[in-house]
């Protein structure tokens, strides 16, 4: 069980299943309507979806995990080729049965995320090669696609409307915001094994420090700003105050992170999936 769920990548199976969590949650209280086997389906189908795309990723990348995650499962000869494969290909099909019992915006959710995921890894396209795209896949998924397309399948599945609130909206932006630093943070551990196969990320391009520097500035500003709306224009005032401390939160995990050792920035990277999953807490409970 802990090989696969180093396999599947266990932080991004919990923000995942936050996500939906939260967003269902968020339908629930506005149409004060409840189905809990919508969000068993939604939760089985989305995390089907993320198993095959963090699993392909691995498949296609083993030779540089071996110098970047040398404890991921088929890097580390855990798992063999044959059995990865077999277990993507099972998440593959169990996420589109999901889907199509799941109705449109689950099966758009999921079909969209699958087609991103492989361009994302899969060669000749193998989008992960390129900064901007590299960073596109991550936003329009976990930005956009995941919040959007799901809140609008709880909403219709729930209480037979297609509805974006503004509390929807402002999350939306929140989390395009994490996730576009998530897209740069991601490979501020990875240089040594992204160089040496010619993977030209954005921490190779810039630099380990200037893409923490303008990341923790976008990351800062865009928490102030996102406290500063919530309390004085939507009167969400447990909301902004939450934000506030998500940006403290932040700024001292920066302030200890050493860009020269790569336990220490494993650890922070590891740090921001934690308040990215802090951001759905908030909104599931009190958006």
């Amino acid at each position: 069980m802990l090989t696969f769920l180093r396999f599947a990548r266990l932080h991004t199976l919990i923000g995942t299943s936050l996500s939906i969590t939260a967003l269902y949650l968020m339908a629930a209280r506005a149409g004060d309507q409840q189905d809990w086997r919508i969000l068993a389906l939604t939760l089985l189908a989305c995390l089907a979806a993320n198993v095959y795309i963090t699993g392909l990723n691995q498949i296609t990348d083993v030779d540089i995990d071996r110098i970047n995650k040398p404890y991921l499962p088929i890097a580390s000869g855990d798992y063999s080729m044959g059995k990865a494969k077999r277990i993507v290909f099972f998440c593959l099909g169990l996420a589109l049965v999901g889907g199509l019992f799941g109705g449109r915006y689950l099966l758009s959710t999921i079909l969209i995320s699958i087609l991103i995921g492989t361009a994302y890894s899969v060669p000749p396209i193998r989008l992960k090669r390129h900064p901007f795209w590299a960073a596109f896949c991550i936003l329009a998924v976990r930005g956009l696609v995941v919040n959007i397309l799901l809140y609008l399948h709880f909403d219709y599945s729930l209480n037979e409307q297609e509805r974006l609130p503004a509390e929807v909206q402002i999350l939306t932006i929140i989390i395009f915001g994490f996730s576009l630093i998530i897209a740069w943070f991601k490979d501020l551990p990875d240089t040594q094994g992204d160089a040496a196969f010619g993977v030209r990320t954005l921490s190779i391009s810039w630099g380990r420090k200037q893409v923490w520097l303008v990341g923790s500035c976008f990351i800062g500003l865009g928490l102030l700003a996102s406290a500063v709306y919530l309390i004085w224009a939507l009167d969400e005032t447990a909301l902004g105050y939450g934000q506030f401390g998500l940006l403290v939160a932040y700024l001292v995990m920066a302030s200890r992170v050493d860009l020269e050792q790569q336990s220490s920035i494993a650890q922070f990277y590891q740090g921001f999936w934690v308040l990215f999953f802090a951001e759905y807490v908030l909104f599931g409970l009190l958006g």
